[in-house]
């Protein structure tokens, strides 16, 4: 008597995959190839994880670089600004080849005071005039446009009023042209709270931190004036405030600006 016996199927693997049966693999293949790719994952992760805490522990260098480069922490600047680009006046200055002359401590600095309307007088408290114009500002866009201008010769000059309501800072680049200087309003006028000029420091006058200011650029021919205003206990302005007869007052120290003017077309202003 013959009896039929069926077949035992056997079982199918654990490790046989549809993808991978299909590709021809055997199942102890298929089970290699899965430890394998564990183990690069593994790997992978691993370096990832070395990675991160290795810029952790740089103390994150591109932004202490970013910020290093704004001027560092608590860099001042103006809490509005307003621009101008070089009037005709100042045409037989637009270039420093024709006004090749150094500016000097004494035409810049000679008047200690500056007299205004409504009887605001500014006093000078400190000053300086150097060749490192790249040291008394700020900002990378705004130092790389002065690098571009050749600028040769910045000066800084810091008043406080008479009844030390108000500080006041003015400074003055000395650039290759009026293109140059004109340039620089228009880097400032969008640009100017990424990039602006060093206070001077002096122990009779301060802009107190984090007070409001107001700031100014003007092209005068190939210098740039930067007007700089604020009230020296840092508040808001109040409608007992001028600060359009301020800035008019401070602007007074580009009178060795108008001279140079005047000894080109021997002309009076």
């Amino acid at each position: 008597m013959t009896s039929s016996r069926k077949r035992r199927r056997t079982p199918k693997s654990d490790w046989q995959l549809p993808l991978l049966t299909d590709m021809g693999l055997r199942p102890e293949q298929q089970r290699l190839l899965v430890v394998i790719g564990s183990v690069l994952g593994v790997l992978v992760l691993a370096v990832g994880l070395v990675a991160l805490v290795g810029s952790m522990g740089t103390g994150y260098l591109p932004d202490r670089a970013a910020t290093a480069a704004a001027g560092g922490p608590g860099a001042a600047r103006p809490s509005s600004f307003h621009g101008w680009s070089s009037p005709k006046l100042f045409e037989p200055i637009g270039e420093r080849a024709k006004d090749a002359k150094p500016l000097t401590e004494k035409e810049l600095f000679a008047g200690k005071t500056l007299t205004g309307e409504k009887k605001l007088t500014l006093k000078l408290v400190g000053q300086e005039l150097g060749a490192d114009c790249a040291a008394v500002l700020w900002g990378p866009a705004l130092l790389e446009k002065v690098a571009d201008s050749e600028c040769t010769q910045a000066a800084r000059a810091l008043y406080t009023s008479s009844d030390g309501r108000y500080v006041a800072q003015y400074t003055l680049l000395n650039l290759r042209d009026a293109t140059a200087a004109n340039e620089l309003v228009t880097e400032l006028k969008s640009g100017y709270r990424g990039g602006w000029t060093h206070a001077l420091q002096s122990e009779k006058a301060s802009f107190p931190p984090g007070g409001h200011t107001e700031g100014g650029a003007y092209a005068l021919g190939h210098y740039l004036g930067l007007v700089w205003i604020g009230r020296a206990d840092g508040a808001e302005p109040t409608p007992k405030d001028d600060f359009v007869s301020a800035t008019l007052t401070l602007r007074g120290a580009e009178k060795a600006v108008y001279r140079r003017v005047v000894a080109i077309t021997g002309q009076p202003s």
